[in-house]
């Protein structure tokens, strides 16, 4: 079972695809987004959630204050699920927050975005998505951050470093069980 951990929505409780998404699990999430509060990387932030699945990331940035979270998901059936779960949270978040469902590739959708600027990143791929393959995915996101921006990128703890692209560096790297999340910023000056 996947929920909502904190903020508005609080314990709701999300739908998850029935076959080819990981989610994040409730302790990597906890994990994380208390790391995020206590940055305040959160509140207010623009959010990205690409590789959504069930969009526990995206949705969790938008029970605890986001302004907005886009969620971008190719496979059908995650993105028909992402879509129901992100109007369970808003219903919950109330007012009017926003969010938007991209059903199409987190390239494709970089490719076409235009200038938006999101201040928090999250990727989350399959984790039989190849080194080569991230590293032209964050080559593409770099115009689209905030100078401030962080993005977070889980992984399979076997998985090595994601090679960066110029304009990306190595903030840290935590390790939770069988998932290892890194985070990277814009390189600054």
């Amino acid at each position: 079972m996947t929920r909502i951990i904190s903020g508005a929505a609080g314990s709701l409780t999300l739908v998850v695809p029935d076959a080819g998404t990981r989610p994040t699990s409730d302790r990597v999430r906890e994990a994380l987004f208390s790391s995020l509060d206590a940055a305040d990387l959160v509140r207010g932030a623009r959010v990205l959630d690409l590789f959504a699945g069930s969009a526990a990331l995206g949705l969790e940035a938008l029970s605890r204050g986001a302004a907005g979270v886009d969620l971008v998901e190719k496979a059908p059936r995650a993105a028909a699920t992402a879509e129901r779960n992100a109007r369970a949270v808003a219903k919950a978040v109330g007012g009017s927050p926003t969010w938007r469902v991209h059903r199409s590739s987190a390239d494709a959708f970089l490719l076409r975005t235009g200038a938006a600027e999101f201040d928090l990143v999250f990727l989350d791929p399959p984790y039989d998505f190849g080194e080569t393959e991230m590293h032209d995915t964050l080559t593409l996101l770099v115009p689209h951050l905030a100078s401030d921006a962080t993005v977070v990128i889980e992984r399979a703890r076997r998985s090595p470093q994601p090679r960066l692209p110029e304009g990306l560096d190595h903030l840290r790297d935590k390790r939770y069980g069988d998932t290892s999340l890194w985070w990277v910023a814009p390189t600054q000056g």
